[in-house]
């Protein structure tokens, strides 16, 4: 399976099913004509890290999925691993979540590439590309372009220490799809009707010798 999420965002959920009104985890409804849920006989499984995403303890990452998939992604803090920088190409911010990942391997891995985010800045209606991986499942959704999402609200919170080469921010945003996901080795699609999240970003200046 083509793994290459581009200048993606990553975001990284893994879903746990059958979610009761208001618990942080990952609910899976049934919709007709959906593909039987993958997820619905898995245990549910703690996080990696006993911090979880933000040392803040208020990271969290939620995302409603149709199509293929019927997924209401819900985790919090704990149930995350969350990290993110600028694009390698300067054109952005990118952020990645993860949420627990199960005893066979498999996890929902979410990636948003979030266009023209400038680093301590707020922004509205940014142009974001989005990957969708569901790791040990062999499925991978892309939307191979920054046209179909969009952040409607991008914030950025300065944690940490405020001198030095290393900068970092808790990072809040909000926003939606208009056009289906494909997948890269099916004719499937999803949709992210919306989504939000909170993590972190960090910055780091390059050493002063470092060739350019």
């Amino acid at each position: 399976m083509k793994r290459n999420v581009g200048t993606a965002l990553v975001l990284s959920v893994w879903a746990t099913a059958g979610i009761a009104a208001g618990a942080a985890a990952t609910s899976v409804a049934p919709q007709t004509g959906a593909l039987a849920n993958p997820l619905s006989a898995l245990p549910a499984a703690g996080a990696k890290n006993p911090n979880g995403c933000l040392a803040s303890g208020d990271g969290y990452l939620r995302a409603r999925i149709r199509g293929a998939l019927v997924l209401d992604v819900n985790l919090r803090n704990a149930e995350l691993e969350c990290d993110g920088g600028p694009r390698p190409d300067g054109s952005g911010i990118r952020v990645s979540f993860a949420g627990p990942a199960r005893s066979d391997g498999r996890r929902l891995r979410m990636v948003f590439g979030v266009g023209k985010a400038k680093e301590g800045a707020l922004g509205r209606e940014l142009p974001t590309n989005l990957t969708v991986i569901f790791e040990g499942e062999q499925r991978m959704f892309a939307t191979r372009g920054d046209d179909k999402c969009t952040v409607d609200e991008f914030k950025q919170e300065r944690v940490g220490a405020l001198g030095g080469p290393i900068r970092t921010y808790r990072v809040i945003a909000r926003g939606f799809c208009i056009a289906p996901v494909k997948a890269l080795n099916s004719e499937q699609t999803i949709l992210v009707n919306s989504f939000d999240f909170a993590g972190n970003i960090t910055f780091e200046d390059a050493p002063p010798n470092s060739p350019k």
